[in-house]
């Protein structure tokens, strides 16, 4: 059989625990593996703050243990890379996975995507989604800040949730529509401890309105039937918080894998589905206890019991060792949870300026980053991380805009991104790109230096046939995990069209943008002023919304 810098041993899909686990245990046996995540390393468990029930791990954040996974795992030879999953070639012996990044190929498959959280239906869910109605604690607990807040749920998630949100919010109420709380007593017991924190049970959400934000709720009590309605104080808002369980991430495995009435994937004992090589591990899968520590299990046995399928085929099919000696670097395209800021060290930590030498040598040209800046504390910050960023390479340099020939943005400070002949690519960003947004800056860019994140060409035939101006405002927290692969996507297809300009926007910095668009969730897509879309895109979502 023919060998080729695209065929590995095995390749998983989904980086969160039991992605992370399996990539551990199968390169570590020394096979060449290959880990494809669409969204940030980590999955679910990082918007979690504490974990407190892993063996041998006292307390943890979820970003920060899945974020030694990862580098357990690179440093047995794991690869990851940055992509979504578009179809599936899997009854053969050698699989081939169609991505956003091309074709890559496999003796053995391990599926992990996870699952996403729940939608209820209740009536206004979808119109407030980003207007009061929210997912994550993480991403959009500041927003709620001295307000109101129902967490809908009752398990071990809207339990931790609704005491993370003590930080913020006035008051939290725990909507639970059984007769008692679903996750362990040790976990609901800590509640006691929040005198901030009230529970209602047998009661279920119905109904949530308002004009531009939430104003009121109608909830039922299922045991009598009476209906009761929360009505915010005049002028002000409140929050709901959905944490009612997970839907499995299968919609768009083939069909040939078999799963239940519910989408959760069917295998047995060793973790392998109908299909021979195919394996699924963690949330997705048939299983009884959804926690990290079973996630890591099934990604240990997936992997273990595929060791035997990809010896078997090297000998049949005569394939030579495929292992190669990791490099001790991270991948350009990772998303994850790195401290880039550092306390005695300046905007950017020694280990990240090492990791940037070796982005910037791949890039084909030079970028220049165009500072519009004003006489505030802001833009002495963004002016200090530039100066930094500079330092580390000739590839990368920055200028303060000075002269009137060229049109200012509408919001100040921004950096906005040239290329090597000093043409704007239409990205800005209206930010000091920490946390999550360093690896979307980045991005950028390397998008405009060239050679850019790869797309396939019916999406870059898609991105070219543009033909009307469109401005793209991407409304973000540092914090958020969702937000870079929208902000990504955006500038990725601006880097490309001269019609589109991708903006952007730390709110932390802009609250009258938070105001105007009655933004109580992040990602928050804004499109010409006018179309108001929440949640994360990737690029062809984005280019669904702009065409």
């Amino acid at each position: 059989m023919e060998v080729h810098d695209r065929l590995y041993d095995v390749i998983i899909v989904g980086a969160g625990p039991a992605g992370l686990s399996a990539a551990i245990y199968a390169a570590r046996a020394k096979y060449r593996v290959l880990v494809l995540e669409k969204n940030g390393i980590g999955g679910q468990i990082t918007i979690t703050s504490e974990i407190v029930n892993y063996p041998g791990v006292e307390m943890a954040g979820g970003k920060e243990l899945t974020e030694h996974m990862r580098v357990q795992a690179e440093r047995f030879g794991a690869t990851f890379v940055v992509a979504e999953v578009l179809d599936m070639e899997l009854e053969q012996d050698v699989k081939c996975l169609h991505t956003t990044k091309g074709d890559y190929e496999a003796l053995g498959v391990i599926l992990a995507p996870g699952a996403n959280p729940r939608k209820l239906g209740f009536q206004g869910e979808k119109e407030f989604q980003g207007r009061g109605v929210a997912y994550c604690a993480t991403c959009d607990g500041e927003f709620f800040t001295g307000k109101d807040v129902f967490v809908i749920g009752g398990g071990f998630a809207a339990v931790e949730e609704g005491i993370f949100l003590t930080k913020y919010a006035k008051k939290v109420t725990l909507i639970v529509r059984e007769p008692d709380y679903t996750c362990a007593k040790m976990v609901s017991d800590q509640l006691k401890d929040f005198p901030n924190i009230e529970t209602i049970f047998h009661t279920e959400l119905k109904e949530v309105g308002g004009e531009h934000a939430l104003s009121y709720a109608i909830f039922l009590n299922n045991v009598d039937g009476t209906q009761w309605r929360y009505d915010a104080p005049q002028g002000e808002t409140f929050g709901i918080f959905v944490f009612a369980g997970y839907v499995p991430n299968t919609k768009w495995i083939t069909d040939c894998v078999e799963r239940n009435e519910q989408g959760y994937l069917i295998t047995d004992i060793n973790r392998q589905t109908n299909i021979a090589g195919v394996f699924a591990a963690g949330d997705v899968c048939v299983k009884n206890l959804r926690q990290v520590v079973t996630a890591v299990s099934d990604g240990a046995v997936a992997a273990t019991s595929l060791e035997r399928v990809v010896s078997e085929l090297h000998t049949k099919l005569d394939i030579p060792d495929l292992y190669q000696t990791p490099k001790q670097s991270k991948t350009l395209e990772k998303q994850d949870e790195q401290t880039y800021f550092t306390k005695g060290e300046g905007f950017i930590s020694s280990e990240i300026r090492q990791q940037l030498t070796g982005i910037f040598a791949k890039f084909s040209s030079r970028v220049t980053v165009r500072a519009w800046l004003d006489e505030s504390a802001f833009s002495s910050e963004i002016k200090g991380f530039l100066n930094e960023l500079v330092s580390i390479t000739d590839k990368v340099v920055w200028t303060e805009q000075v002269s009137e020939d060229v049109v200012k943005p509408e919001y100040l400070p921004a950096m906005e991104v040239l290329d090597s002949t000093g043409k704007s690519s239409g990205i800005y960003f209206h930010g000091v790109p920490g946390g999550h947004e360093f690896n979307s800056f980045i991005i950028a860019l390397y998008n405009v230096a060239g050679p850019g994140q790869e797309l396939d060409c019916q999406t870059q035939e898609q991105i070219a046939a543009l033909s009307e101006k469109t401005n793209i405002k991407i409304l973000v927290s540092l914090t958020c995990t969702m937000c870079p692969e929208s902000v990504m996507a955006a500038q990725r297809i601006a880097a490309i069209s001269e019609q589109v300009t991708a903006e952007m926007f730390d709110l932390s910095h802009y609250p009258k943008l938070k105001e105007k668009y009655h933004v109580m969730s992040v990602p928050c897509i804004v499109i010409n002023d006018k179309t108001i879309v929440f949640g994360k895109k990737n690029v062809e979502e984005m280019l669904a919304l702009i065409s």
